[in-house]
C-alpha cells in the first residue's frame, strides 16, 4: 500500500479499498445474488417506511441493524459487490439529509474521516450551526446517528487521549511534549487541564490537511499546540525535525494503513520517544456493529482490527524486552488501543 499524506494525496474510500484483498465476484455468483435479494429486500422496506413517514430514527435504527446483519453473514467480496447496489438506491437522498451521513458521503474535503466529519461524531459546538439548519428529518436521523456505537467509541476515544496527556503531565512536569499524529482539529486538548494550566511544554499537531491545521493554529494561538502540516511520509523520512517525546498517539490513523506500513510509522514513533516515554495507537475493531451503515449510506470504509492483529504489529515493531506493551478494548468494545511504554 503506498500509503501517502502529505495534503495532496489523500486518502480516499476507493484508494482504501483498492488496497483490501480481493477475490473475483465470480468465485461468489450464487452467495452474491441471494445477498442482492436480501439487500433488495431490506431497501425496499426501508422505502416503504420512509413513504409511510415513520420515525425517522427508527426507520435509521432498522436500517443499520439489517445492515449489519447482511455484513456479518456475506464473504467480504460479496459485501463489496454490494455496496454500490445500496448506494445507487433512491432511498440514498433520503438519508444524506442527516448532516452527519451526508458530510461522510459526499466528503468536502476530498478524504474519509476528516476532522469535521469527527466534530459531528462529536456533537462539536463547531457544528451546531450545521445541524441547527438540517431539515426535521435529518435532525431526527442525526440524533440516532450520533449515538451509534463507533461514534460513541470516538467520543470515548477523545476523552482517554485528554486523560493520558493530562496523566503524563502530572507524572513529568511542565517539560512534557507530546505529538499527535493526524491531528485532525485536536478536540482532545479542548478537555486537558494539563493545557489550560500551562503544565505542557509542547504539544505538537501534525496533521495532512491544511484546513485543520488552520483551524488548530487559530483555535489554540497563545498555548502549548503547535501546528505542523504533515503526514506519514513526513514522519518516516523524518522531514520535521520534531525532537523527543514523552507521549505520542495517532487515535484514527491506523485505520487507513496496512499492516506493513503501520509497522513502520510504529517503529519509527518509538524512535521519537524519550525514555520510558508512550506510544498510542487505535483502531476500530472488527464485529463493529454498524460497519454495515457506514460502507453503504456514509461511504466511509475502514480497515478493522483484531486484538491479534494489534498485537501483530506491536510484535513486528518492537523488541518486547525493551517496552512494557499491552493491547485492550475500549469501554464499548468497538476501539482497541495498543500501549506502548519505552523503558528508561
Amino acid at each position: 500500500m503506498q500509503t501517502v499524506l502529505d495534503g495532496k494525496s489523500l486518502i480516499t474510500a476507493a484508494m482504501l479499498a483498492g488496497t483490501l484483498p480481493r477475490g473475483k465476484l465470480e468465485h461468489h455468483g450464487e452467495a452474491f445474488e441471494t445477498a442482492r435479494a436480501e439487500l433488495a429486500l431490506i431497501l425496499h422496506a426501508t422505502q416503504q417506511q420512509i413513504e409511510q413517514d415513520k420515525n425517522p430514527a427508527e426507520i435509521v435504527g432498522r436500517l443499520l441493524s439489517f445492515l449489519n446483519g447482511l455484513h456479518s453473514k456475506v464473504h467480504p467480496d460479496v459485501w463489496h459487490a454490494l455496496i454500490p447496489v445500496a448506494q445507487n438506491h433512491p432511498i440514498l437522498k433520503y438519508f444524506l439529509e442527516d448532516p452527519l451521513t451526508r458530510w461522510s458521503f459526499t466528503k468536502p474535503r476530498g478524504y474519509s474521516g476528516d476532522a469535521q466529519l469527527l466534530d459531528y461524531i462529536y456533537c462539536d459546538p463547531h457544528v451546531a450551526e450545521s445541524v441547527a439548519n438540517a431539515s426535521e428529518i435529518g435532525k431526527a436521523l442525526y440524533s440516532h446517528t450520533q449515538n451509534v456505537p463507533s461514534c460513541v467509541a470516538a467520543r470515548e476515544r477523545r476523552d482517554l487521549l485528554t486523560r493520558y496527556v493530562d496523566e503524563i503531565a502530572v507524572k513529568n512536569g511542565p517539560q512534557t511534549e507530546v505529538l499527535a499524529i493526524a491531528a485532525g482539529h485536536l478536540r482532545e486538548a479542548n478537555r486537558s487541564v494539563a493545557l489550560t494550566e500551562g503544565r505542557l511544554k509542547r504539544w505538537i499537531a501534525l496533521d495532512q490537511d491544511p484546513q485543520s491545521v488552520g483551524l488548530i493554529a487559530r483555535d489554540f494561538q497563545g498555548t502549548a499546540v503547535e501546528a505542523i502540516d504533515g503526514s506519514v511520509r513526513t514522519v518516516l523520512t523524518r522531514g520535521h525535525k520534531l525532537g523527543k517525546f514523552d507521549f505520542i498517539y495517532a487515535s484514527g490513523l491506523y485505520d487507513y494503513l496496512a499492516h506493513n506500513v503501520a509497522v513502520k510509522l510504529t517503529k519509527t514513533c518509538l524512535q521519537m520517544l524519550k525514555p520510558n516515554g508512550t506510544f498510542l495507537f487505535a483502531n476500530y475493531a472488527e464485529g463493529t456493529p454498524d460497519a454495515g451503515y457506514r460502507e453503504t449510506f456514509m461511504d466511509w470504509v475502514l480497515l478493522l482490527r483484531s486484538e491479534v492483529d494489534m498485537w501483530n504489529i506491536v510484535n513486528a515493531s518492537v523488541d518486547r524486552n525493551t517496552v512494557e506493551a499491552r493491547v485492550f478494548f475500549g469501554e464499548n468494545r468497538n476501539v482497541l488501543y495498543a500501549v506502548i511504554e519505552k523503558r528508561g
